[in-house]
């Protein structure tokens, strides 16, 4: 089996990336992270316009007729950009709710952990939402509620340790993520994957312009060593991701979303020492997405619930 990108995939990359850096570049990302967290209608119906959100579905019904592989790939891009609001509950009710293929229609859903994402700004809620209440998010690209009697908790502010800690408690239905798609799970997983990629290229392009003692600190045995294991870590949890997008095995997908996320938050994290005192700065970006992939982790089948999973079945 071939597992290289077709020439149509690679332009489907290609195409996407112009696309967010074209409208969701650096600018528009700071200009949200800090205005008022609001979600950008205008850009949504552009992703709709572009296909975005129909890009699975059956070309009779209107959309463009690719599969998961190509999803994945898609999901990767926007993750790499840091494009906000429920992405891949939108794309998932395509199908079934009108006006979500064309991006007219903001659709979020409630989590196995009780927490929704970007409540006020949508549309249509799938689960039971009622009583929500607004929770601190780590993420100020990621506003969540917590619908009452639930055991898990938002990521707050000051959350020590990985993102297996950032939810605890609670029970979760033996469905996947409580109730979300292998495929939901799938491009969750691949967005951290787009994460886990411009964080390796943004320590390596910083390593390669930074000087410290007279010398890039690129040419430290500590940097090359940080910039070498990120990108181990991109390159598996892309291999894994990409693989399961093929299979479709469900074991498959849990496995490939604890490798994402592992490669998202332990990328950030390099990524922040790489750029050392600066990177803790709200000026540079790393902190946005170390605070997304902590977000994404706990949302969508967090790394406890997914070793369960993959140890069950084995």
């Amino acid at each position: 089996m071939d597992f290289r990108l077709d020439q149509d995939q690679r332009d489907l990359v290609r195409g996407v990336r112009e696309l967010l850096a074209g409208r969701f570049g650096r600018a528009a990302l700071r200009a949200a992270a800090d205005g008022d967290g609001g979600l950008d209608r205008g850009l949504w119906r552009e992703l709709g316009e572009a296909g975005f959100f129909a890009l699975r579905l059956p070309e009779e019904q209107g959309g463009v007729g690719l599969g998961l592989p190509e999803a994945v790939l898609v999901f990767e891009e926007a993750g790499r950009a840091l494009v906000p609001g429920p992405l891949v509950a939108t794309h998932g009710a395509a199908g079934t709710v009108r006006g979500a293929a064309e991006g007219t229609v903001v659709v979020t859903e409630v989590s196995g952990e009780g927490l929704v994402p970007w409540l006020d700004a949508a549309d249509v809620v799938l689960g039971d939402a009622a009583g929500a209440v607004p929770v601190r998010s780590v993420d100020p690209l990621t506003p969540l509620h917590r619908v009452p009697g639930t055991g898990g908790r938002a990521p707050e502010a000051g959350t020590k340790g990985g993102a297996s800690e950032a939810v605890t408690g609670g029970g979760v239905s033996e469905a996947v993520a409580g109730g979300w798609t292998p495929e939901a799970v799938l491009l969750t997983a691949a967005e951290q994957v787009g994460t886990a990629a411009w964080c390796t290229d943004a320590a390596v392009a910083h390593a390669g312009r930074r000087e410290q003692f007279g010398q890039l600190i690129g040419g430290f045995q500590a940097v090359k060593h940080l910039c070498a294991g990120m990108l181990v870590r991109t390159e598996l949890a892309r291999a894994a991701v990409h693989g399961a997008a093929v299979t479709a095995d469900p074991v498959e997908i849990v496995g490939a979303k604890l490798l994402a996320d592992e490669a998202a938050v332990a990328n950030a994290r390099d990524c922040l020492q790489v750029h050392g005192g600066m990177g803790f700065t709200w000026e540079a970006d790393v902190h946005l997405h170390l605070k997304r992939a902590w977000v994404r982790a706990a949302l969508v089948l967090p790394a406890e619930r997914a070793a369960e999973r993959v140890a069950a079945a084995l």
